[in-house]
Order: C-alpha cells, then sequence, then structure tokens
C-alpha cells in the first residue's frame, strides 16, 4: 500500500521550530494531506516521489496581508502616497473590477504567490466568492471574507446587503471548497467603516466565530483623519468596537504609539507588516523589533500589486530584516530565522492556523516548498535560514505543495497553463466588461 507523496534526499528541512532547527539529507512522507513521517531511511512507496537533492524544504509562506484581485491594478498608483494612490485606484477599480475582473485578477495574483513560495493567503477584496474560488482553482489556500465599508464601494452594495453576504459566507466557503480556512470578516479601515458598524462586525464576528481582518494605521494621515471622522485614532476606535476582542489581523500598523502598542500586547492581535507597500509609499517603517520586544505577533505581506507591484515574500522578507536593523541600528536586530519563522510559523498563528500550518511536524498540513540551491547566488550555504532570507529569490521555488497536494512542479502549475492565465489578465485591462 502506497502513500501519497514522499520528499526524498532534503539537503536541508527547516522545521521552524521555536529553536530555529533545520535537519540534513532527510525524507518527507506525506499522506491524506499530512506530514506522516520526517528522517532517514524513509522508503515507503509513494504515489508521487520528489527527489530533493541540493534543495531546502520548508513551510510554505504565509502572506499576512494582500489585495490579489489587484495585479490587474499593477503600475496604475506610481510616486503618490497613500492617499493619492487610494484616489487613483479607486478611479480604476470601478472601470476593471466587476466581478469577472476579480476572478481574472485573483487567477493572475494566485498563479503569482504560489510560484514565489505562497501557500497561504491572506486576502482582501471586493467580489470575495469570485475571488476564492479562483484562488481554489489554482490550490492555494486562500483566506477572504466579505468587505465592508459604510458606503457603496465598487461592488455597489449596501450596508444590509454587505451584512446579509456575511452570514452566508460560511456556506459560500463550504460551497466552494479548498484547503481548510477560517471564517473571516473584513472590515476596510476604521474611518471608512465607522465605530457604530464596526461593532455590528464585531458582534457578527462573535456569533460567527471569524477572523478580522483589518487595515490600521498605515500612515500619519490616517490616523488624522479617523481622529477627524471616528473621533479617536484607530486603534482605540476598534478597541471601543469590539474589534480588538476578536483575533484580529491589524494590517501595516505603521504608526501606532506606545499605549496602542501596549494594548494590543496583552491580546490577541497580531500584526501583518509590509514593509514593500510601507516604503513606496513613503507611510514609515513599523517598529518590528520593538513590536516583538512587547510580545506583539508580527507576521509578514506583501499588500496588493497596485502598491508593492508584485506578490514577493522572499522580497518582503529580507526588506523586514535589513529595515529592522537600519531603524535599530543593530545588524543583530531581527535575524535571518526570526524572519522565516515570523513569515511562515507566525503568520499561520495570527491566523488561528498554527495547530495545522507554519512548521514542519508529523500531524500539521502538508504546505511545503521546495528551493533549488544549484544557483551560483546560493553557493556556498553555511547556514539555510541566511540563504533563504538575504540570497534566494522567489525563482528558485521549484516545487509547491498545499495540504499534500504538488500544485508547482518544476516551476509550472500542475492545475492551469500560465499563458492563459496571463492573456486572460491582459484583455481584461484592455477591454473590461
Amino acid at each position: 500500500m502506497s502513500i501519497d507523496l514522499r520528499i526524498d534526499n532534503a539537503a536541508y528541512v527547516l522545521v521552524t521550530d521555536a529553536d530555529g532547527a533545520f535537519l540534513t539529507n532527510v525524507s518527507i512522507a506525506i499522506d491524506a494531506g499530512a506530514i506522516i513521517g520526517i528522517g532517514e531511511g524513509i522508503d515507503t512507496p509513494a504515489d508521487t516521489v520528489i527527489d530533493a537533492r541540493g534543495c531546502v524544504v520548508m513551510p510554505g509562506l504565509v502572506n499576512l496581508h494582500t489585495h490579489l484581485a489587484m495585479t490587474l491594478l499593477r503600475g496604475i498608483a506610481e510616486d503618490v502616497d497613500l492617499q493619492g494612490f487610494l484616489e487613483r485606484v479607486w478611479a480604476e477599480e470601478a472601470r476593471v473590477m466587476d466581478a469577472q475582473g476579480v476572478r481574472i485578477g485573483t487567477r493572475l495574483g494566485a498563479l503569482e504567490s504560489l510560484l514565489a513560495g505562497t501557500t497561504t493567503a491572506l486576502d482582501m477584496y471586493f467580489h470575495p466568492e469570485a475571488a476564492h474560488e479562483s484562488a481554489v482553482e489554482l490550490g492555494l489556500r486562500h483566506i477572504i471574507g466579505p468587505v465592508f465599508f459604510a458606503g457603496r464601494g465598487p461592488d455597489g452594495l449596501e450596508w444590509d446587503e454587505r451584512m446579509e453576504s456575511a452570514r452566508r459566507w460560511p456556506e459560500v466557503l463550504e460551497r466552494i471548497g479548498g484547503p481548510y480556512t477560517p471564517v473571516s470578516l473584513m472590515p476596510h479601515a476604521a474611518f471608512t467603516v465607522g465605530l457604530d458598524r464596526l461593532s455590528e462586525i464585531a458582534d457578527l464576528a462573535a456569533d460567527m466565530d471569524a477572523l478580522i481582518h483589518i487595515h490600521a494605521s498605515e500612515n500619519t494621515t490616517e490616523n488624522e483623519q479617523t481622529l477627524e471622522i471616528v473621533g479617536m485614532r484607530p486603534l482605540p476606535a476598534l478597541s471601543a468596537a469590539g474589534i480588538l476582542d476578536r483575533q484580529t489581523v491589524l494590517a501595516h500598523a505603521v504608526r501606532l504609539d506606545n499605549r496602542e502598542r501596549e494594548m494590543i500586547s496583552r491580546i490577541n492581535i497580531s500584526v501583518a507588516h509590509c514593509p514593500g507597500s510601507n516604503l513606496k509609499l513613503a507611510s514609515g517603517a513599523a517598529d518590528v523589533v520593538g513590536y516583538r520586544e512587547q510580545g506583539i505577533r508580527v507576521g509578514v505581506g506583501t499588500d496588493g500589486c497596485s502598491s508593492s507591484n508584485d506578490l514577493d515574500m522572499f522580497a518582503a522578507m529580507r526588506l523586514t530584516s535589513n529595515l529592522a536593523r537600519l531603524q535599530r541600528h543593530d545588524p543583530t536586530a531581527l535575524s535571518a530565522r526570526d524572519v522565516v519563522l515570523a513569515a511562515t510559523t507566525e503568520g499561520a498563528r495570527a491566523l488561528g492556523m498554527g495547530e495545522r500550518l507554519g512548521t514542519l511536524e508529523v500531524g500539521k498540513e502538508a504546505d511545503i516548498v521546495i528551493i533549488d540551491l544549484d544557483a551560483p547566488h546560493l553557493i556556498p550555504v553555511r547556514d539555510p535560514y541566511t540563504s533563504i532570507v538575504f540570497s534566494a529569490g522567489r525563482s528558485d521555488v521549484l516545487h509547491v505543495v498545499v495540504g499534500g497536494e504538488q500544485v508547482i512542479a518544476h516551476r509550472r502549475s500542475t492545475r492551469v497553463h500560465h499563458r492563459d492565465v496571463m492573456d486572460d489578465a491582459v484583455a481584461r485591462v484592455k477591454e473590461p466588461g
């Protein structure tokens, strides 16, 4: 009797446990979507065998904040701050991003993500049902939910329609299927939703046991706008509305004051650090080292392609480490191992999925990335964590497994033709409708 998948001869296996351990020259056995063995001498017959000789095997990357469909808006808002970015993007969204546009853009984003080693993405965008169907089609572990604005967005929904969509969301997830993901609700931001309606979302999240994902304190202007519109800064507003009583992931959280940091250090709140978009929009740099010292969980995100231009978690990891060192004037401020853990283990925990994902252990779901070390820029390898963060790139991703299924093989999707996905995206941008 054979198992589903066996990964043999791995030069390095990054376990990403608390000690930052790694194994050498071992095999991994996978069956029914889960890891059933890691070690030497595993020779159980398997339906599929991947030879990982000369490769690093690691947990799949968790992109803790993105807008996958915004691949269609890549390059639309250059040389602007956050507020200028929003003005340009919202206009283009009205032209391109109906349900079909979201479907096409998310397929492109899911393909880009998987090819770059991302196996789980916390996504926020309009028409979440269309987005989820597309991401699941590609094999991505895709976490998304209904988006909330006080007024009409490009999707044209009124508030009551948004709430009704949210109540039906668990049924949608069950119907679409795909790798397990938690139920999620996604208010855009405190200043675009308002205190009373944030309270409604918090109550609904409690009823549904849902994760909440929201933008918060992305730059100084957002803090000022929220103070003017809501009467308080974003974090106090979220606290007053009950949002922070739930498991919540804050996107960006660049401009938190000391009181706000202390507020969230004691509760189940995580920060999705997006250094690429924060630097490009000149929003600032979150004090990741300080957050971690205060006990705030920090994961890594790319944001959407309209602000960061790509979905490259390797670039985001490198920026995370180097930016933290620059801020602290300390080359030891954030190690390569810490950054890999933030992009895997801590991301999974932020989503409430730490028991399922984020480390390579027997019993965990098999979300795995295999990175080819056979390239001049990766030789020699003295420490695999350092090689991943400071030398490797998305083009080095050779194979990707999600939920025990190989969805990328030899740098190609096993589910779709790359050219079809890209051609659809180009056609959509040229001729929407």
